[in-house]
């Protein structure tokens, strides 16, 4: 799948309870050919960023970010982008923890 996320923002649409982010959390990715990133805060995060490559239909990263309570929290994920009707792009989001309990989630962040 060709996918162009650079200079592209995000919002979290859902997810579930054990996870960290919300719909106050904003993602700003930035693409250079099949390598990914992202800067992200809001909501619960103080900062964060994301690192990762674009694998066939998905792409593959590893993030981590420091919450509100000074918690340094760290995590690998699988995302499947798909084109929404109005053109914009989301992204759905099957995540663990590597840190704390290695809990598993699922998201779904939305272009806007």
């Amino acid at each position: 799948m060709k996918i162009d996320l650079n200079n592209k923002k995000f919002k979290t649409q859902s997810n579930t309870n054990n996870g960290e982010v919300s719909d106050e959390t904003i993602f700003r990715y930035s693409q250079n050919e099949n390598i990914i990133w992202a800067n992200y805060d809001g909501g619960q995060i103080i900062k964060g960023n994301l690192i990762g490559k674009l694998v066939n239909d998905h792409l593959e990263f590893v993030y981590q970010h420091i919450n509100k309570e000074y918690e340094l929290m760290t995590g690998k994920c699988k995302s499947y982008p798909e084109y929404i009707e109005d053109g914009k792009i989301k992204l759905n989001e099957f995540w663990q923890w590597t840190c704390k309990d290695c809990s598993s989630g699922e998201s779904t962040i939305i272009e806007i």
